[in-house]
């Protein structure tokens, strides 16, 4: 929350870093979308989830809803490359169905819910409409995605194929779906960008993970705060 206290530990923590990490950090924050969010829906291989995670952070695409109703999300390091440090994944994996959690959230917050699938032919990401935010959903491996979904989706999404391969892994489609439609996104007069809010809250959570130690330093900042108060 842009409160004074935060805009000061803010200005505080940017000491610790050079000019350069500083800027190079607030343009990656300008460049953040919460327009564009991703879920994905029991992925069985943890190197495909990281993938995603990866893809997601490359592209400016802030959130990433996992949801675990046979399969826990476990993180590959050596795939992941650090993302995920650098982006906000939300899991889901209470008793019940997660699946409607995440769908019931998604639709509360005025997303439309885009199903990717090479069963349906649907829309390709060159051709997805972009009038309003969108979810892109994506199903385990081998089933695709549940019926819940499929039943649920107000638009599919398919990569058009022109080999003897059905579709593409998993993680590849989302990495293509991605790079397609934010690079379109930001050619648009969509109000695609975080709230100046958002932007604080991110900038400041990215100078906390940009900073060594910082649970002594921030500690020692809030101590000196509320003397001088």
């Amino acid at each position: 929350m842009k409160d004074p206290y935060n805009i000061a530990l803010l200005d505080h923590l940017t000491t610790f870093l050079t000019p350069k990490r500083v800027q190079l950090i607030r343009d990656k924050v300008a460049q953040r979308t919460r327009y564009i969010t991703v879920a994905l829906e029991d992925i069985y291989q943890s190197h495909n989830v990281s993938a995603v995670v990866r893809s997601c952070e490359c592209f400016g695409v802030q959130d990433i809803h996992i949801i675990e109703n046979r399969y826990a999300y476990e993180l590959s390091p050596n795939v992941a490359m650090g993302s995920s440090k650098w982006v906000n994944l939300h899991p889901y994996n209470q008793e019940g169905s997660n699946t409607q959690a995440c769908l019931d959230y998604l639709k509360g917050k005025g997303y439309q819910i885009v199903a990717a699938t090479p069963h349906i032919e649907g829309y390709t990401p060159e051709k997805l409409p972009l009038g309003q935010p969108v979810s892109l959903w994506f199903g385990t491996e081998k089933e695709g995605l549940s019926g819940i979904v499929m039943d649920q989706a107000d638009m599919y999404l398919s990569i058009p194929m022109v080999g003897f391969t059905e579709s593409l892994n998993l993680s590849v489609s989302a990495a293509i779906s991605l790079y397609t439609l934010t690079s379109r996104l930001r050619s648009t007069s969509c109000l695609w960008q975080l709230s100046e809010n958002e932007m604080f809250t991110l900038l400041l959570d990215w100078m906390r993970a940009s900073v060594r130690k910082v649970d002594i330093i921030e500690t020692a900042f809030h101590r000196s705060y509320h003397l001088e108060d």
